[in-house]
C-alpha cells in the first residue's frame, strides 16, 4: 500500500472509536470479511481470533483485517475494550500491505491520526474525504515502517522521550552546522551523559555524533558552493574551518569531489 496514492482508497461508512459494552462479543460470521478492516484497541483486555488463530489483546494492539479473512473477538467485561476500527477498499492491487497484526510501542501519532478520522465525519466538514484518504495513508505508512522498524536497531528500543531527545539535538546540530558542538555540550542539553548520549544517538541516528556533525557541515558547504555564490575560502570560514586545506580534504572524503569542483 505504500505505493497506492490516497485517490485510490475507498472509504466505508463503517468507522467509529467505542466503548465496548460488557456483553460485547464480535462473533464468527459465515461469510469472510468483505474489505480491509483497521482495528486498534486503545485500552482493556480481550481476545482476537485470527483466521483460527487466538491474539490476546490490549493497549497498543492494532490489526489490519483483510478481505478473505474470518475473525471473532471477545473481552473481560471488567476491563472492557475500547477500540476504532475503519473498514476501507482500494481501487489497485497493493502490492505491499501492512503486516495482520502488531503491538504499537510508540502510539501518540497512531493514535491521533485514528482521532482526527473519525472527528472528520462527526459534522459536515469541508474535504473530509479527501482528508480522510491521506489520513488513511499516513497510517498504512506508520504500519509499513513499523513492520519495516521491527527488524532493526532503531527507534523502537528508545522511549519516546529519549528519541525526542535525541532527533532535537540532531535538528540542533543540522540547524547550526558551523558551531563548534562538543558531545558534551549535546549531552547536557539532552539531560544525559555524554557516553549514554553517544551510544543513544548512533542507535537512533544511525551514525556517531561526529560522523553526523561532519556530515552536515560537508551538505551545507555544498548548498552554499551550489548556490549562494560563496567560494571555497568563504564557505570554509562561514562553517568554522580554521585550515582550508583540511576543509578540502574532509569535503572530497564525503563527496568524491574536491570543493572547487563543486563551485
Amino acid at each position: 500500500m505504500l505505493h497506492l496514492p490516497p485517490s485510490s482508497y475507498i472509504l466505508k461508512s463503517a468507522f467509529a472509536k467505542i466503548v465496548c459494552e460488557p456483553g460485547w462479543k464480535w462473533q464468527k460470521r459465515e461469510k469472510p470479511m468483505a474489505n480491509y478492516d483497521l482495528f486498534y484497541v486503545w485500552s482493556g483486555e480481550g481476545e482476537v481470533i485470527l483466521n483460527d488463530e487466538p491474539f490476546q489483546v490490549g493497549k497498543g494492539s492494532c490489526f489490519l483485517f483483510r478481505p478473505g479473512d474470518h475473525t471473532s473477538a471477545t473481552h473481560n467485561p471488567q476491563k472492557p475494550l475500547i477500540l476504532t476500527y475503519i473498514h476501507f477498499d482500494v481501487s489497485e492491487p497493493a502490492a505491499l500491505v501492512p503486516e495482520p497484526y502488531r503491538v504499537l510501542a510508540e502510539t501518540i501519532d497512531f493514535e491521533h491520526l485514528l482521532s482526527r478520522y473519525v472527528r472528520l465525519f462527526l459534522v459536515n466538514t469541508y474535504a473530509a474525504e479527501e482528508e480522510a484518504k491521506l489520513i488513511l495513508k499516513q497510517l498504512m505508512i506508520l504500519l509499513l515502517r513499523d513492520d519495516i522498524m521491527g527488524t532493526g536497531p532503531v527507534e523502537r528500543k528508545a522511549s519516546n522521550q529519549l528519541t525526542e531527545a535525541i532527533h532535537e539535538i540532531a535538528n540542533f546540530i543540522r540547524q547550526h552546522p558551523g558551531a563548534a558542538h562538543r558531545v558534551e555540550d549535546l549531552a547536557l542539553r539532552a539531560q544525559l551523559s555524554p557516553r549514554y548520549f553517544s551510544i543513544k544517538f548512533k542507535e537512533i541516528v544511525g551514525v556517531s555524533v561526529q560522523t553526523y556533525m561532519i556530515r552536515t557541515r560537508i551538505e551545507r558547504a555544498q548548498h552554499l558552493l551550489m548556490h549562494a555564490g560563496m567560494n571555497v575560502t568563504e564557505v570554509a570560514d562561514a562553517l568554522g574551518y580554521r585550515d582550508i586545506f583540511f576543509f578540502s580534504r574532509q569535503f572530497k572524503q564525503y563527496t568524491g569531489k574536491s570543493p572547487s569542483e563543486v563551485r
